[in-house]
């Protein structure tokens, strides 16, 4: 919802609504609990400290938002298979996915990842295009000393700055729990 509502899920088949196989850019709001040294494929090994991460990606061809479920479950530990860059940290034991903040019908991933705060990794999720990464984070407490809150909002900023002039919905949804073994 814009504004920043809360949606968490629903049903529709096409490309605009807002269930699973919907279009558009999201970001998922990583919380990494533990520091972490990873693999993260043609990258290589990488460094991540605990704290707030946030992944913005694209989910516009066949099935859309449900290339989110499967990030879910590669964070629950239920997907082994390490396709993509994020699914690197997200299969970390000590990461989950905290929240997902959407942009419905819209494609504005390398806007919202520009409009974010620099990431630890120089490249993640970015080998399709010219940003300089796609991972952002708030060490530290962040400027705004409020952790995954504070990155929380200002991804929901940078979605509806870009999403709103094109006619496109924002949605933030609950994201996943590795003890829960089910979205929240």
């Amino acid at each position: 919802m814009s504004g920043g509502g809360s949606d968490t899920g629903g049903g529709g088949s096409d490309t605009g609504g807002g269930g699973s196989d919907a279009i558009g850019t999201y970001t998922l709001l990583v919380d990494l609990r533990v520091s972490a040294t990873i693999e993260v494929g043609a990258l290589g090994e990488r460094r991540f400290e605990p704290g707030p991460y946030a992944y913005t990606g694209s989910a516009l061809g066949a099935g859309g938002f449900s290339r989110v479920d499967r990030h879910r479950r590669t964070a629950r530990g239920d997907h082994d298979v390490r396709h993509w860059h994020v699914d690197h940290l997200l299969g970390h034991p000590g990461a989950r996915i905290d929240r997902v903040v959407r942009s419905v019908g819209v494609d504005v991933e390398c806007a919202v990842a520009d409009r974010l705060p620099s990431g630890p990794a120089d490249g993640f999720g970015a080998s399709d295009c010219d940003c300089r990464s796609h991972l952002s984070a708030l060490l530290g407490g962040g400027v705004d000393g409020a952790g995954l809150d504070g990155l929380t909002e200002r991804v929901r900023a940078a979605h509806e700055e870009v999403t709103t002039p094109l006619g496109g919905r924002v949605e933030v949804t609950s994201g996943s729990d590795r003890n829960a073994g089910a979205t929240r």
